[in-house]
Parts: structure tokens; sequence; C-alpha cells
């Protein structure tokens, strides 16, 4: 039996799918399901059991769950929200239940993966290594990636990243994201710009080093931070922090040129003014290193952005998208 956290999710409902289609269906999903398209999610899914985040966290403390049954837990439940502002309540659900979780499977030798976000990078002025000893240098730019910095520190100083693994997750997109709402990714929000009117915007940069629209991510998606998440469970040798993305840059230019070829429209990108709030706390580039997710013997190939905003945008969102309004 495996656990699974943030299971009606984005990255956990994808988890769940790659489980079913790999034959296990012996999952306990742990979240609040508190959206039409997060019910969704699990409607084609095959699973033990739905049980909301308070009540397993009464019953994992209670005794409830044997741990010689469970083969693993896949730990992504968290509130993603990088615009929340209640310190308390990221604290309680991020780092306070995610410490609970990991004593647990520490105590009774089950294998662990928890979802860390590059959130905790901050301005990038620290670089991207995921070196346990650079943790302290690292200065999230909000509230979010502070619980998730708080919880990887937390780990490593009780000397836990010896036996389980936190997977930094870079700039995921891909199906089952609607529930999102205002943290959908930009293929998600933006297509409609695309279909109806024709067109694109995209935020000006406010630095001389980057054009308009020249600003970098890493995006990845979803299907090969699947991959990735379920080789860790496989791989319980491969222990620590390590960044999920795909070690390339790209550009927002990239991401709206591959979109516009995905539906067959001419390119029309208009840049505009980033609101004032977020001018302070952008990221103008993020590239995972990801030498020691090789160095740990993990070889898959990453999906282009190309192919992989063709897949989403002709395979899933246009014959979906009006099921998210």
């Amino acid at each position: 039996m495996l656990i699974l956290t943030g299971g009606a999710g984005f990255i956990g409902s994808a988890l769940l799918f790659e489980l079913n289609q790999r034959g296990c269906s012996d999952v306990i999903v742990v979240d609040v399901v508190d959206h039409p398209r997060k019910e969704r999610n699990l409607a084609a899914l095959k699973y033990e059991e739905l049980i909301g985040v308070g009540e397993f966290r009464e019953k994992l403390a209670g005794g409830a769950y044997d741990r010689s049954g469970v083969s693993g837990v896949l730990h992504l439940g968290a509130c993603s929200a990088t615009t929340e502002t209640d310190w308390d309540y990221l604290y309680d659900n991020n780092v306070v239940f995610s410490q609970e979780l990991i004593r647990w499977c520490a105590r009774g030798d089950v294998r662990c993966v928890y979802a860390s976000s590059a959130a905790t990078y901050g301005d990038g002025e620290s670089g991207y290594s995921d070196d346990h000893a650079l943790f302290d240098n690292l200065k999230p730019m909000n509230l979010y990636g502070k619980s998730k910095l708080d919880l990887d520190i937390w780990a490593r100083d009780q000397g836990l990243l010896g036996s389980v693994a936190g997977l930094r997750y870079f700039n995921v997109f891909g199906p089952n994201e609607w529930h999102k709402e205002g943290m959908r990714s930009v293929v998600n929000k933006k297509l409609p710009e695309i279909e109806e009117e024709g067109r694109m915007t995209l935020f000006k940069s406010y630095r001389d080093d980057y054009s308009d629209g020249g600003q970098e991510r890493d995006f990845v998606y979803v299907s090969d931070v699947v991959d990735i998440t379920l080789w860790m469970l496989g791989h319980p040798e491969a222990n620590g922090v390590f960044n999920v993305g795909t070690g390339i840059a790209r550009t927002w230019n990239d991401l709206a040129r591959s979109m516009f070829s995905a539906v067959s429209k001419t390119e029309n990108i208009e840049y505009v003014e980033m609101p004032d709030n977020l001018r302070e706390q952008y990221q103008y580039h993020t590239r995972a290193d990801i030498s020691k997710l090789r160095s740990v013997g993990y070889d898959g190939e990453f999906v282009s952005l190309e192919s992989a905003v063709k897949n989403y945008v002709v395979d899933h969102l246009q014959s979906d998208r009006h099921l998210g309004e």
C-alpha cells in the first residue's frame, strides 16, 4: 500500500494516474477535495481510500496505520500558493504536517519522497545548487518558499536526509491544474487570449540585461516530474534534496511561440506593465542544476518545451477548457 498526500491535486493526480497505468491502485489518497475540478481529477482513477488531511493526521498520530503494510509515502500535500500570507497556516500545513509524516516514515524504515520547491531559491542570487551545505544561504521571496526551505533545513539538521528524498520542483505545467485558479501555469491561463484575441500578453522586463519576454524559467512537463518522483520512490538508496527540472532555461517568448505554433496561429506577443506588487519579488531566471539527480542514476530524457506545450494544448486544453469555467 502507498500513501499519497495531495493526491487530488495537480502533480498528485498525475502520479496516481501513472501508478494506475503501472497496475497499482492500492493507494490511500490524502487530500481535501474542495474544488469540483479536484473531484474530476480523481473521477477516473483507482485508489483504496480518500481521507481528509485532518483525519489522516489524527489517525497517523494515533497509530492507525501499520508501517509494515506501507511500501512508501509520496508527500505532495501542501499549500502551494506563493501569495499566501498566513504564516501560521503555512507553517502547520507545509512544515509541521510534513515533519510528522517524515518522522513516521523514518521510525519504520518506510520510503518517503516529499515535495520541496524551487521557490526556496528566491531570486536565484545564491544560485540553484541543491547542495545541502548551501541551504542556509537561500532567501525565498515569499512565505511559501520559506515554508519549503524550513522543512529542507529541518530534515537536514535532524539527520533525515540520509533516508528520505525531497524534490525541488521547478516550473511544472500540464493537465489537471484547473483547481489552482490564479496559480495555474501561463499555458493554461493564456490559451484563451491566443484563440479568442489572436494575441498573448507577457510582462515587460525592468532589467537591462533581460529583454521583454526574455525572462527565463526552467519549464518542466508534469509527465517528467511524475517519472522522476516514481523513480525516486523505487530507489531508496537515492536520498537527499534534488532539483527536478530540465536543467535548461527557456524564455517566456519561447513558451509563447510554442503556444502559437501549437494552435497554428501567427505569433503576436504584446508586452504589458508588471503590477507593482510583483516587481520586487519577480524572478528573472531559474534553471535547475540537475547534476546531483544525474549522479544518483536518473537518466531519463526530458520532453522538449515545444513538444510538451503542443501535447498539453492539443490533447488536453482545447478539448477541456470549458470545463474549467
